[in-house]
């Protein structure tokens, strides 16, 4: 019997005493483009804000994101286009932080590491279908494109010489996140797909050079700007404070390690 009233005792007093704190999840949902940087920058914020943790989901697209955020269904978003007219008359609000270099990235059993835009079209329409026939080896080229909606897309159509009016090869294969384009050149060889510029690609792709220019060089002409989005209805005075935390000369610094460069 006493033993009994003594568990019970030490149950009551177990029930009073404080809980360990716990940290609030901040999620931020989207775009593949500048995932990894963005992980970064958000483990950075939680060293300094250890009451938060920030949670950078796989690739929903920017129009996930700004559905998500939209609805009330997140608070936070990220996206790699402008927003429309009739986004921002819904009250979302646009917090551009970053700017990724537009990459061309290959499978390295292609055996190529620098091309001419010239060739890069030609691959693209279907015009070249062998490695070779661009100094590469002898392996049929795989064309991994994205979707006509895609952001990198976009920018490249709108500044690389010639991509207005691209018309992809019949052959090419479609894939509709970043991650998943990543992952097919990276399985599939002589394959070749484009999308945001990261340092920390895997090591089975090669980033081409474009006309003798990496794509962090000065003069390389095509970048997405990646931006967090909410609705200020919904947001909390946490969020706000990691979109300022973007601004911050430790955030900025973390994005360029990580291959982006911040928007000033």
């Amino acid at each position: 019997m006493r033993k009994l009233v003594g568990l019970i005792c030490a149950a009551i007093v177990g029930l009073g005493a404080p809980a360990a704190a716990t940290a609030a999840e901040l999620r931020i949902v989207g775009t593949g483009d500048g995932i990894d940087i963005l992980s970064a920058v958000g483990k950075l914020y939680t060293q300094r804000n250890p009451q938060t943790t920030i949670v950078v989901p796989p690739s929903i697209g920017s129009g996930g994101g700004i559905a998500a955020v939209g609805s009330g269904k997140e608070i936070l978003g990220r996206i790699a286009r402008p927003l429309t007219d009739a986004e921002r008359s819904q009250g979302l609000v646009a917090t551009p932080f970053l700017r990724l270099p537009s990459a061309f990235y290959v499978n390295r059993s292609a055996g190529v590491s620098a091309l001419t835009g010239a060739q890069i079209r030609a691959i693209f329409s279907g015009a070249v279908e062998n490695w070779r026939e661009v100094g590469g080896r002898d392996l049929r080229v795989r064309v991994v494109r994205r979707e006509d909606a895609d952001s990198t897309l976009q920018v490249l159509r709108a500044s690389m010489p010639g991509w207005d009016k691209l018309v992809f090869t019949d052959k090419s294969k479609t894939a509709f996140t970043t991650q998943e384009g990543i992952d097919t050149v990276r399985e599939v060889e002589g394959a070749i797909g484009f999308g945001p510029f990261s340092n920390n690609l895997p090591d089975e792709l090669a980033v081409l050079r474009v006309d003798g220019l990496f794509p962090t060089d000065d003069g390389y002409p095509s970048a997405v700007t990646v931006a967090i989005i909410h609705d200020p209805k919904t947001v909390t005075p946490e969020a706000l404070n990691f979109i300022s935390f973007l601004s911050s000369p430790e955030a900025q610094d973390a994005m360029r390690q990580a291959g982006g460069v911040p928007v000033k």
